[in-house]
């Protein structure tokens, strides 16, 4: 038997018509607003959402709902309809009244008066506004702006429920957050993915003077095809009905796209599970972006040996200044790397799984497409605790790198060093140097108070020199003589080149981000720095050690 009641509620414009049965809870709607709010309740058991609107599903998704209290709101993004009637679908049973209590309509969505000023939010690194972010996606530079995408759950603090996140910048460096791109279909949620300026007008789908933007996507838990969307103002997205690529296997994911130019073929690598677990990258050639063949396989490891495992990441660089000598590097979410030729077909490592993260929570990065300075420049996910003390927002970018190849004795390493245009966010230089340290000089970071900073040191140590740096809560331990690097039980073996050690660090309220030996060392770490009074030392245990540089500089937020 099914009951059916119509009621006016006392937001303007909603009208809710309800219809219960069984275990679940279906109500029609007209949206006279754009925007519906929720009510989120951390940790409450997961509700599904099924919305729809001219016979057509437009919305769908899991969520803690807050029956009874809320932690915080969302809000979804009906503005497509309106003027239309929604179908809302609840896999529970709640009255009627209480319906259309929690499910209100508003003009726009409503954010908090410390909006990015929040305790545990990062000051310069991107978040999301509310809600989850994982892999950043579709880096790419288009008419004047960086695009970064991201894996987004807009409805929870936690993984799922996959949509693209969308930011732009014009420097690299203040992001702002913009409408979601990319929504789940009927074809599944969206995983990882890549994005391209069309340069060529390959694809038909703009002109030589006014080139589309490509993004290319894995349509997840559900068809496992690789979808492509474009736009021609890098604000609305169209998803073509079509598909870059069929299944090939359940779970195959995270297509990258680039430009070979020696080739002049558009290139797709793209994860691949093969039988007993072998981790796969499959190479693809297109003309057109829309077509694709299969040309070559890199296979990687198998089961837990993650190397070559999913988001995988292809790019060039020169050997140094040296423009004739061009390698090729093939990375993948862990950042283990292998460097090699690449042909346009086939990739032949020549060098194989070189480490390239040496720190801790960080994941699934990649690379900006287009960039106007032809730098290659990396961003990853940084897995950070912002979850905590009433947060609604969880996890964080990494700063942006500029990466370069560089040779260390018989080895090949890609090193990492951030953007110049961080700079920008200086605001003021404390100069800490001293000609020697030892184990009796006062500690030069006795007085810093900021909470914010950027620290560029090199260092000259004696052979059995060491020294202890605290960067409030976070410990760094160097012992010269072993050349043991531990920052927060990570440990590493950085030997001094030349005979010097030189350290940059980046500390933020997420954590620190520390750049050694120009770069050959990336060490982030992931730890909530906001204790209630700033603490900075730096102790030299034994034997003295020069000091060329040690610069201080206090850094301004992005928001």
């Amino acid at each position: 038997m099914k009951y059916t009641f119509i009621l006016l509620f006392f937001v303007p414009f909603l009208v809710c018509a309800q219809q219960t049965e069984k275990q679940s809870t279906y109500s029609v709607f007209k949206l006279e607003k754009g925007w519906l709010k929720l009510p989120v309740k951390n940790g409450a058991p997961k509700r599904n959402v099924v919305m729809q609107a001219q016979e057509k599903t437009i919305r769908f998704f899991d969520i803690e709902f807050g029956f009874d209290q809320a932690d915080w709101y969302t809000y979804v993004d009906l503005r497509p309809w309106l003027g239309k009637e929604v179908d809302m679908h609840l896999d529970t049973i709640i009255s009627d009244s209480s319906f259309c209590k929690l499910v209100t309509q508003v003009d726009t969505p409503l954010f908090n008066a410390d909006l990015y000023m929040e305790r545990h939010r990062a000051q310069y690194h991107f978040s999301p506004k509310r809600g989850w972010l994982n892999d950043p996606n579709g880096l790419v530079y288009y008419k004047g702006e960086y695009h970064l995408f991201f894996q987004h759950n807009p409805y929870g603090l936690r993984w799922g429920n996959m949509h693209w996140g969308h930011a732009v910048s014009t420097d690299l460096v203040h992001w702002k957050e913009l409408d979601i791109a990319l929504y789940p279909d009927e074809r599944g949620t969206m995983f990882s993915g890549s994005a391209i300026v069309d340069t060529h007008n390959s694809s038909g789908l703009g002109t030589i003077d006014d080139p589309p933007l490509l993004l290319f996507y894995t349509c997840a838990e559900g068809t496992w095809e690789q979808g492509i969307a474009y736009s021609l103002d890098g604000r609305t997205f169209t998803k073509l009905p079509g598909v870059a690529m069929p299944s090939i296997v359940p779970g195959n994911r995270d297509p990258k796209v680039i430009w070979h130019e020696a080739s002049q073929k558009w290139v797709m690598t793209l994860y691949v599970t093969e039988a007993d677990e072998q981790h796969a990258i499959y190479f693809f050639q297109s003309d057109n972006l829309l077509n694709w063949r299969q040309v070559s396989i890199v296979n990687g490891g198998i089961g837990e040996d993650r190397y070559l495992y999913e988001c995988p990441e292809l790019y060039e660089l020169p050997l140094g200044a040296d423009s004739s000598n061009i390698k090729w590097v093939l990375s993948a979410v862990n950042g283990v790397y292998a460097i090699g030729d690449f042909d346009g077909t086939t990739f032949y490592p020549l060098y194989e799984r070189i480490q390239g993260n040496h720190g801790r929570g960080y994941y699934a990065a990649q690379l900006f497409n287009n960039d106007p300075k032809g730098r290659r420049i990396e961003m990853g996910w940084r897995h950070t605790h912002t979850d905590l003390d009433g947060m609604t927002f969880n996890q964080s970018m990494s700063l942006p790198m500029s990466l370069s190849l560089q040779q260390r004795g018989a080895k090949f390493v890609v090193t990492r060093t951030p953007v110049q245009e961080l700079e920008s966010l200086r605001t003021k230089k404390y100069d800490c140097r001293r000609d020697t340290f030892d184990s009796l000089s006062i500690n030069p970071l006795l007085d810093l108070q900021p909470r914010l900073l950027e620290i560029d040191m090199v260092l000259q140590p004696s052979p059995k020199s060491s020294f202890l740096m605290k960067m409030n809560g976070i410990e760094i331990n160097y012992d010269v003589y072993t050349g043991r690097f531990e920052v927060d039980d990570v440990v590493n073996t950085i030997p001094l080149q030349d005979g010097l050690l030189k350290l940059r660090l980046f500390l933020d309220r997420v954590g620190i981000e520390i750049f050694a030996q120009d770069g050959e060392f990336y060490i982030p770490i992931n730890k909530n720095t906001n204790s209630s009074t700033p603490q900075y030392a730096f102790h030299v245990s034994s034997e003295e050690m020069a000091c060329l540089k040690f610069d201080v500089y206090e850094l301004s937020a992005i928001w």
